[in-house]
């Protein structure tokens, strides 16, 4: 979608999505959240530990 002026000159406007509202997660969803949040709490924690051991 565009407009032109007078002298030619385009206006390119992305186009907009569709709106829409956020649905809450189900407690299923919570829980999946809850242990990638864990494993990954634990991945960084490991990381760090290894690299002070190392250094």
């Amino acid at each position: 979608m565009y407009t032109s002026n007078e002298l030619g000159v385009l206006n390119n406007y992305a186009t907009e999505p569709q709106m829409y509202y956020a649905v809450y997660p189900s407690p299923e969803q919570q829980r999946r959240y809850a242990l990638i949040g864990a494993i990954a709490t634990l991945f960084v924690t490991s990381l760090v530990l290894i690299t002070l051991a190392v250094s």
